[in-house]
């Protein structure tokens, strides 16, 4: 059976376990350029709601992964595009397809930008967990940043998740990307505070950039800011620890499935190498296959060679 096109794993998630995911838009369809982004520069940026794939394809992924994986080896069903995947126009249809097709816990991991729009709003309050994300408290800090599209502006990002609050009764988990140097001053996470205040999450998730970011100036925070922004944006806030888990790679074209995998989820050549040991396969055979497929690319940052989309754009690092 060949792999399927919109959904991929259970892939091991730093919050959710492991999660079924469910991708229904085209690779960097985004309204955001954000510098962190793993999966490279968004170009061009996209502001347009619409149907990038029938709905009905995507449905019948899903029925085949369901069919495919036992549920007790799927913690939750997770929709994530690798771009934003509230960009995609019949949402609410999406969400209704999966609950008539699954019990398990239904989460959307979002960058919020599309709040401020009732028929994105409507779509998710079917779901139980909305993680959308919050790197910035001002405008100004948010272009840097984030880098969105001009329609998505910080006062719209704020609107929609201030007024997705008053009316979702599931969780949100708001997710906070520390960068060194950029949004771990003092000034900064106190206007990130004050804004938090105002969205009122369940929770607020500290994230590092862990996996390859778009910008090579994009560094991890050292202990000392990690434990500034702790303190500064209370006791709710949580360091996100690594993944863990395993990655499934039991379909029959191995290549094929790790492909459907990076796409989304770029893997470090360490956690690579370790994942096909952990299946009885030999890294050694398998890594010059890949090395030779257009579709994948190795990116370096920081140290470390992640796997990751061929068409992913990142620009090379400078002498």
């Amino acid at each position: 059976m060949d792999p399927l096109k919109h959904t991929f794993g259970p892939v091991p998630s730093r919050r959710l376990g492991q999660s079924l995911g469910i991708d229904p838009i085209p690779s960097k369809t985004c309204n955001w350029n954000c510098a962190y982004c793993q999966l490279g520069r968004s170009i061009p940026l996209c502001h347009e709601r619409r149907e990038y794939f029938p709905l009905q394809e995507i449905l019948a992924d899903l029925d085949q992964s369901l069919e495919k994986h036992a549920a007790a080896a799927i913690d939750w069903i997770t929709i994530v595009g690798s771009g934003e995947p509230t960009l995609y126009e019949p949402l609410d249809q999406l969400v209704g397809g999966i609950r008539t097709r699954s019990n398990l816990p239904l989460a959307v991991i979002t960058n919020g930008s599309m709040l401020y729009l009732p028929a994105v709003r409507e779509a998710l309050l079917q779901t139980d967990l909305v993680m959308p994300s919050l790197d910035a408290g001002t405008a100004g800090l948010y272009k840097r940043l984030n880098r969105p599209h001009p329609q998505a502006t910080f006062a719209r990002l704020m609107e929609g998740m201030v007024h997705f609050r008053r009316d979702y009764t599931g969780e949100i988990w708001l997710e906070v990307m520390l960068v060194a140097g950029c949004n771990d001053t003092e000034s900064a996470l106190q206007e990130i505070a004050a804004r938090i205040h105002e969205i009122r999450p369940d929770k607020v998730h500290l994230n590092l950039p862990v996996r390859p970011p778009a910008e090579e100036w994009v560094t991890s925070p050292g202990p000392e800011s990690v434990e500034r922004a702790m303190r500064i944006l209370g006791n709710a806030a949580v360091i996100v620890p690594p993944a863990a888990g395993e990655f499934s790679l039991d379909a029959e074209d191995l290549i094929e499935t790790l492909l459907t995998i990076v796409m989304r989820h770029p893997m470090s050549e360490i956690e690579l190498v370790q994942t096909l040991r952990n299946r009885g396969l030999e890294p050694e055979k398998i890594l010059p296959q890949l090395e030779k497929n257009p579709r994948l690319q190795v990116v370096e940052r920081n140290g470390q060679r992640f796997w990751t989309a061929g068409t992913a754009h990142f620009p090379e690092p400078k002498p």
